[in-house]
């Protein structure tokens, strides 16, 4: 354990009302973790961000496209063959996956893979590729060719070549999991951060009302553009930005409509502040691809979302 606290670089610093900070970061799907943590007792820190490093190895273990020896890399290689039984935990929340895909018309879809794979985006920087190609791409891909088997447990690709790719969704549940399990050891004060793109606030720091957290500036993504002050709640943000390539003059993220088998355009980026990270990750998709009308049915639930749009004139704003 002395060894583990010294790869993730664990520091201590006495803050506000004698409480103690820790801070640690851990690498898993490609993605790096940070966790920043308060408490009056310093054990408790130690084992409180050790669990919650080895929470996000465990999902790395299962959920991770690039293991293959992951659960889902193993439904990917053998469920076109046979229905392939999984455990309760991915089964559970690949059932989340396609609730979010009827209630976005299929706007998110994590049977997207064959999309990624063809763009050049999955474990490359993007490529352009043929019509013909993502002709193909698309009839792999569509959340009703995913068949869940709830009595047996069980998942099925109706049609072959259909990959599951958790990118849009694995980082939230990831920080979820950890936020569940550091409040089971005690700590109420805590910031989990997913590569800066999907965070959780826990509580506030000591003496403060909140987390302070910075929305990037799309078209010059080392400036903040918005600042927010979060308690209890999550942020998560999808930008151009993150994954691109440039061809005949045009920007080509890596956020495609499930529907065209294209990337987006027109939208630079979208920050969507909820409750639970797994619903904040998932949903800036469809509301990247959708567009502002749809998020007024989430506005009584009191989500809210930052939109940047492609234009000169005020790109970037709250939305009413």
């Amino acid at each position: 354990m002395k060894l583990l606290r010294t790869l993730l670089g664990l520091c201590f610093a006495v803050a506000w009302a004698e409480e103690l900070r820790i801070s640690a970061h851990c690498t898993a799907m490609g993605t790096t973790y940070t966790i920043v943590a308060y408490h009056s007792d310093r054990r408790t820190l130690e084992t409180a961000v050790d669990e919650a490093c080895a929470e996000i190895q465990r999902i790395d273990s299962f959920l991770s496209h690039y293991r293959q020896d992951s659960e889902l890399s193993r439904v990917n290689r053998e469920a076109a063959q046979r229905p392939v039984p999984v455990s309760q935990e991915l089964f559970d929340l690949l059932v989340a996956c396609q609730r979010y895909s009827q209630q976005s018309q299929g706007a998110f879809d994590i049977t997207v893979g064959p999309l990624v794979k063809i763009w050049g985006f999955y474990r490359g920087e993007g490529r352009m590729p043929h019509r013909a190609e993502i002709r193909q791409a698309l009839s792999r891909v569509g959340y009703r060719k995913l068949e869940l088997d709830a009595t047996n447990r069980t998942v099925r690709f109706k049609v072959p070549g259909m990959a599951l790719d958790p990118g849009g969704i694995g980082k939230g549940y990831a920080v979820d999991r950890v936020v569940e399990r550091l409040r089971q050891l005690g700590i109420r004060s805590a910031l989990i951060s997913a590569g800066g793109s999907s965070i959780y606030a826990l509580g506030a720091p000591p003496g403060q009302p909140g987390w302070k957290v910075q929305i990037r500036n799309p078209l010059a993504p080392s400036r903040t553009i918005e600042e927010v002050t979060l308690k209890d709640e999550s942020i998560s943000t999808s930008g151009v930005y993150e994954k691109y390539f440039l061809w005949g003059g045009r920007r080509y993220a890596h956020i495609f409509d499930p529907r065209t088998g294209y990337p987006v355009q027109g939208t630079l980026a979208v920050s969507v502040i909820a409750p639970k990270t797994l619903d904040s990750e998932a949903w800036t998709k469809p509301f990247f691809i959708l567009g502002r009308k749809w998020t007024q049915r989430f506005k009584p639930m009191g989500w809210r979302v930052f939109y940047c749009e492609d234009k000169k004139d005020r790109p970037c704003a709250w939305l009413p």
